[in-house]
């Protein structure tokens, strides 16, 4: 069923009405609802980087908050539920992670779906490896990805709704590439939907725009999750 649900989305990408689609997922955003805590979460490692001090997200006064940033977020998108590895440990836990992304190349912090060529591909792979070897849990590609865009922004998160919405099953090769040409066939709508995340203490627009990666990984866990429930409502919850 599942291999079926891809190829059917696969032949209608084209068919899905960006607009529309970020619409439902952001018309109700509100600062207290779950998925604010992507906002939070991606300004906070942001803001980090156009600083220049990475470094400092492992710093001992700050490792801390960074590890609680990083584990709400997951948290909020499902990643500590069920027999998730993730449950058994605190935020302790996620140390080694953000040691990982202190470590990662500098490049991958500018990688967006503009842009998913050899040698940035190359740069992905490399920075999901280092997070699969460190996360708990990390043989899930769902938590990998989702903690990738997250801290990066560079990459939709491949859960289940992502992966069956847009017609895909692995992280990898193809389905970057084909991300990259979705992009490049819809560059208006996309650019048109790159609206500010949330600020946590005003709860207005940050000074941050949400990535590419991220407005597709909107439009297709929408319809992913559309398809999933059978009625085709494309109400996101809260």
């Amino acid at each position: 069923m599942a291999a079926t649900a891809r190829r059917r989305a696969a032949l209608t990408r084209g068919d899905v009405d960006i607009d529309a689609a970020v619409s439902r997922y952001i018309d109700a955003r509100e600062g207290t609802a779950r998925f604010a805590s992507f906002d939070y979460c991606f300004n906070y490692f942001r803001s980090f980087y156009e600083s220049g001090t990475v470094e400092d997200l492992a710093a001992p006064e700050r490792l801390q908050m960074s590890c609680l940033q990083l584990g709400f977020y997951l948290a909020s998108w499902g990643m500590y539920r069920g027999s998730a590895e993730l449950r058994h440990h605190s935020a302790k836990g996620l140390a080694p992670v953000i040691d990982a992304i202190v470590a990662a190349p500098t490049a991958v912090w500018s990688v967006d779906a503009d842009d998913y060529g050899p040698e940035v591909q190359a740069v992905l792979f490399d920075v999901y490896r280092q997070l699969r070897a460190v996360l708990p849990g990390g043989q899930s590609q769902t938590l990998v990805t989702k903690t990738m865009l997250g801290v990066f922004g560079c990459v939709p998160a491949f859960d289940r709704f992502f992966c069956d919405g847009f017609g895909v099953s692995t992280f990898g090769a193809k389905s970057l590439t084909a991300i990259g040409a979705y992009y490049q066939a819809d560059i208006e709508a996309i650019e048109r939907c790159r609206v500010p995340t949330l600020d946590f203490g005003t709860g207005a627009a940050s000074r941050w725009r949400y990535t590419r990666a991220k407005v597709i990984d909107m439009v297709f866990f929408t319809e992913g999750l559309a398809r999933s429930s059978g009625n085709g409502s494309t109400t996101v919850p809260g």
